[in-house]
Order: C-alpha cells, then structure tokens, then sequence
C-alpha cells in the first residue's frame, strides 16, 4: 500500500535537513560533541541492553561470554533488512533524486551507506575489505550489490570479535582514536540514521518503507 505524500511536505523536508551523518557531523566542533553525546547515550543503552541479555542467558543456564558485542550483533541483524529493503524499493530511475538541491540524491546515500559500512568494520574486525570501490551514477544494481556486500562485511568483522577486545584501539572519522566499542555503537547509530533518511526518501516519492509494510 502506498501513502500519498507532497513532495513539498515542509514537515518532511525539515526532517531531511536535519538528517546528518556522523562524518558530516565530526566535521565541526559542535557537531563532534552532538554525536559524542549520541554515542554516549547509545553506548549506556547498548550495555544496558547487553546485561539484561546476559542475565536471560544465564537463567537459561547458557550465559554469553561476549553480551555486548552479542548485541550488536542483534542490532546489526535487526536494521539489516530495513537498510537494504529500502535500496530495494526505490525505483532505478528515482536513485537521482534528491529533495532539494542541497541535499544527496539517494543513489549518493546508498553508497554512503555502503563506504560507511566498510570503514567502521573495517576498525571492528581488523582486515581491509576487498571489494571494488562503488559510486552513485554506477546505478540501483550496483549500488545495492555493494550495499549487501558491506553488511557481509560486517556480518564477518563482528564474527571475528569479541568483549576482550572492546578497548582495542582504533582510528574513527578525522583521524582520532577511539576504543573499539565506539565504532560498533557508532555502526548502530549509523543505521537508525540512514534508514531514517531512507525511509524519508521513499515517503517523498509515495513509497512505503518496508518497516511500515510489516506494520500493516
């Protein structure tokens, strides 16, 4: 089913201006603390999560040695779908499109989504992916191959990890350093935001997302 929406819906388009990726935001002193402060909350709620996690193992007499990357992994097998089902949806002709014209196209958000992908797992697992570079006028098929290809990625980093290793120091956006947990709560993150601008493109061109489609 398909909901009619303008494609000048101000409330929307607000939204959309507000969307910001987390490379954009580390790109300026207040965007830094912004996300810092995104990535603290989410961390709190993350672990949080991971204990209650680990107590329902342990009541099931199977406690997990490794609850905070566990969950992450639940989180990454959770948005999968979502990230991908919206590449999916689009319509190969609307991968141009863009709500103003100050903001991406969304072929452009896919392949951001994709090289985003690949950089924060690449911190996570240690190896350096191997896939050719992908850009958004390679068009849908490309685009959303690379898309599934930078979530087995990750699917891999995340297999090759575990809790001894949540303090292992890596390289974030801008050069700086950062415990290993920060890029796997940063991969989370990043998810609920690029599904959200996904989710805003298909609505501006009366698509349904797909978890609106499960909802109904």
């Amino acid at each position: 089913m398909q909901e009619n929406r303008s494609e000048k819906d101000p409330a929307i388009l607000r939204t959309l201006d507000r969307t910001h990726t987390i490379q954009e935001l580390f790109t300026t002193h207040a965007g830094e603390a912004q996300i810092m402060k995104r990535i603290s909350i989410l961390c709190m709620f993350v672990l949080g999560a991971a204990n209650v996690f680990a107590q329902q193992q342990q009541a099931a007499g199977a406690q997990d040695k490794n609850p905070v990357t566990s969950t992450i992994k639940q989180f990454v097998n959770r948005q999968k779908p979502n990230v991908i089902g919206a590449a999916e949806l689009m319509p190969p002709d609307k991968y141009s499109y863009k709500p103003t014209d100050q903001q991406m196209t969304f072929g452009h958000l896919i392949e951001h989504i994709a090289k985003s992908n690949y950089f924060l797992c690449e911190q996570i697992g240690g190896n350096k992916p191997t896939q050719q570079d992908v850009k958004e006028s390679d068009g849908k098929d490309k685009l959303v191959a690379a898309l599934k290809a930078s979530f087995d990625f990750c699917t891999a980093a995340l297999d090759s990890t575990d809790d001894t290793k949540l303090g292992d120091q890596i390289t974030m956006f801008g050069g700086r350093k950062a415990p290993k947990v920060a890029a796997m709560v940063a991969l989370t993150v990043d998810f609920a935001d690029h599904y959200a601008a996904e989710a805003m493109y298909l609505r501006l061109n009366n698509l349904l997302p797909p978890s609106a489609q499960r909802k109904q």
